[in-house]
């Protein structure tokens, strides 16, 4: 059974390998344990990367033998890395979550070149989902995931890490040295309590409260390694992360601080946060890495703000030119392109929304210190766009996955696969987005309305098995959460089908009946008048004079 489960593991992470891009560009909020309505820790994260098909991570958890070894695999070639020694007892993992409630998630933000593509064999990938298999709090996962580095070394550029526990969320960033050293250098944050924070491809920390050693955590050579490569002068009180190992671009203003600031807009309207930053205006103050909600964040609001396209704003990606006639919030890849002009060549980019067509999967995780730890940590997990998903609650007290959740290719079509199925229903909004995002919507409020009313039955009925049977208590989470997932891929097979019939070949039928004839969708009338504004007489309907242009 040992070394059946040391297989796993192997063949876990080599199929997570092969399917990861490396182009990155994801989300990720915390919320502290004051700062959430029902005083949970909560955070999410989107997987964003095109053609990324991540099937549910799923490790049951086991027990080793000493001199056991893991076997690690690059989650960007297939390669292996090498290998590094098993512990003696491992903890079951559920996507980023495991069975004490500890999460994790990430953004990948690059940082300076000459750190890139160090020599060591633990990627960001392997570094997660370890850390998970062996660390029961948020701060012992920050010692595994830094011990793990220094121990093995660092394959991938910088990131920056959302990790919490059911009483804590702290902020990680941290890059590796490259050719330069062994190890990684980092600086953790703790989120105070009744804050919450964004992070999104761009490292955060700046100021460092270096006599707070309870809130705060850091790499020893974190400001010493800054100074020997030239990026930092000065006393280690002016010391900026972001300065020395990820200084800003108007690049990374655009298309990465402009997500934090919506998130921050939005949990605080009061503060009126100034889009000067991210719009790159000389001299605007950066956002703050930490900031109060007006009012305490609810789950619902927690997975609002990852289904946000700048909404309720001048930036809203859902009208103007590029949304085309149909109001389509998306903007397909490349986002960046140039064009030549009489003097020199100018670069471009659309603008880079939280919720994206690439999103693999995503999830807002519930960390709650009031419940059991199996009972207690909820994984909301979603498959491709976050706007037009529909998020599954998952226990960790679950004792096998969905199958639907853990099974395709991002090779081949499958029915059977959750993926697929959200991903062919968002598909088939891109082209008519006003008309079926709103049958889309209909159905994900009736399921996600419902999984949350049912959650709130589950947590009682399940803490009272917890006291008098524990294992009948893990089979009604398991039958839970697998059962009610399985629903809601088979209610968005019928969605699909639904809209299908709807809207095919762009009319609208409104009724059963066979007559009268569905209304034909046509245009609206501003995208009608730039079509007449482009071509100036062609589309007329009216006899013209001989000598008339015909085209």
């Amino acid at each position: 059974m040992k070394k059946r489960w040391q297989l796993l593991i192997t063949l876990a992470v080599f199929v997570l390998s092969g399917i990861i891009n490396p182009a990155h560009s994801c989300t990720n909020v915390l919320v502290s344990k004051g700062a959430s309505a029902d005083g949970s820790v909560m955070i999410s994260y989107l997987a964003d990367a095109g053609g990324l098909m991540d099937p549910l991570h799923f490790y049951p958890g086991g027990e080793y033998e000493e001199g056991d070894s893991l076997e690690l695999f690059s989650w960007h070639t297939g390669q292996s890395l090498g290998k590094i020694a098993q512990i003696g007892r491992t903890y079951r993992v559920i996507g980023n979550m495991n069975e004490h409630q500890v999460a994790i998630g990430e953004t990948t933000f690059t940082g300076r070149e000459e750190l890139h593509d160090p020599n060591g064999i633990m990627d960001y990938g392997n570094l997660m989902y370890i850390t998970l298999q062996r660390a029961r709090t948020a701060r012992e996962a920050i010692e595994v995931m830094t011990g793990l580095a220094n121990t093995y070394g660092y394959k991938r550029t910088g990131e920056s890490f959302s990790i919490s526990d059911k009483n804590e969320a702290w902020v990680m960033d941290f890059i590796g040295k490259g050719a330069h050293g062994e190890g990684a250098v980092w600086v953790a944050a703790r989120v105070p309590d009744g804050y919450i924070a964004a992070h999104a491809n761009q490292a955060r920390i700046r100021e460092v409260n270096w006599e707070d050693t309870d809130n705060w955590m850091w790499a020893d050579d974190v400001v010493d390694f800054a100074r020997e490569m030239g990026w930092f002068e000065g006393p280690r009180e002016e010391f900026s992360f972001v300065d020395a190992y990820n200084p800003v671009t108007p690049l990374s203003l655009l298309l990465c601080e402009s997500r934090v600031w919506s998130v921050y807009r939005r949990a605080a309207p009061s503060k009126n946060f100034s889009d000067d930053y991210w719009r790159c205006i000389k001299g605007a103050e950066p956002y703050p890495l930490f900031i109060k909600p007006d009012n305490k964040v609810t789950l619902e609001e927690m997975i609002g703000f990852v289904r946000d396209h700048f909404h309720d704003s001048p930036h809203y990606t859902g009208e103007g030119f590029g949304a085309g006639p149909y109001n389509n919030p998306y903007r397909w890849r490349p986002l960046i392109w140039e064009l030549e002009n009489e003097e020199d060549t100018m670069s471009y980019t659309w603008p880079r929304t939280i919720s994206q067509p690439q999103t693999g999967f995503s999830f807002v995780t519930q960390s709650r210190d009031w419940l059991p730890d199996p009972i207690g940590g909820i994984f909301w997990y979603g498959v491709d766009d976050t706007y037009s998903n529909a998020y599954m609650p998952l226990y960790m007290g679950m004792q096998e996955p969905p199958k639907s959740l853990v099974t395709g290719s991002i090779y081949e079509f499958q029915w059977e696969s959750a993926f697929w199925v959200f991903n062919l229903v968002a598909n088939y909004a891109y082209g008519l987005y006003s008309y079926i995002i709103e049958d889309i919507k209909e159905v994900q409020h009736e399921l996600e309305s419902r999984a949350i009313a049912l959650t709130g039955a589950v947590d009682v009925a399940a803490n009272e098995l917890y006291e008098r049977d524990r294992e009948a208590m893990e089979t009604y989470l398991t039958e839970f959460s697998v059962n009610n997932a399985e629903y809601t891929v088979e209610r968005w097979r019928e969605l699909g089908f639904h809209i299908f019939a709807k809207y095919n070949d762009r009319y609208i039928r409104t009724s059963d009946e066979y007559r009268p004839w569905p209304e034909g969708i046509g245009y609206p009338e501003e995208f009608l008048q730039e079509a007449v504004d482009k071509k100036p007489g062609y589309f007329d309907i009216r006899w013209r004079e001989p000598g008339e242009p015909t085209h």
